[in-house]
């Protein structure tokens, strides 16, 4: 007789994740990616893919997208974004990938195949290559790095 037990989450429902690093330089501008597939930039990361963790996923895209060895530092965000129009509800996390100095800007290599390229950017320049959603996640995420705190961000708006 059998006493295997049911995986009882095997039905419950599933969420899309993605995983990025907030990475400035010294003067406290942003780094954003732009995509190939999208008219978008985004901070660099992506999809969490399955058994991996949002802190490896982001340690995984850097790497791809800028061939970068960053080890990312502590969680600033958690953002919950409802469902739209061909997309799915999703968790969001950023994470700190710490300040950038020309020396390790010189070794940044974008794959043609996905990125046309990168930016830095300060605040206004960021909202005019972002998504408001991105744009509000990415504050957020500066705010949480220099209050030296974690949020919880619900469609980008601090919730806690």
């Amino acid at each position: 007789m059998s006493h295997g037990r049911l995986d009882f989450t095997a039905d419950l429902p599933r969420k899309r994740m993605g995983a990025g690093l907030l990475l400035t330089d010294p003067d406290e501008r942003v780094l954003l990616v732009e995509p190939v597939y999208k008219a978008e930039w985004e901070l660099p990361g992506g999809c969490v893919e399955a058994d991996e963790s949002p802190y490896q996923a982001a340690l995984r895209e850097c790497r791809e997208e800028l061939s970068l060895e960053v080890t990312p530092g502590r969680l600033l965000v958690v953002d919950w974004v409802p469902a739209r129009d061909g997309r799915t509800e999703g968790i969001m996390v950023v994470y700190d990938g710490g300040t950038l100095h020309p020396d390790a800007q010189e070794r940044i290599v974008v794959p043609p195949g996905e990125l046309k390229g990168w930016a830095w950017s300060d605040p206004p320049q960021a909202r005019q290559r972002l998504r408001p959603l991105l744009a509000r996640r990415i504050t957020q995420a500066l705010h949480a790095r220099a209050d030296g705190v974690s949020y919880y961000l619900e469609d980008g708006v601090r919730v806690a």
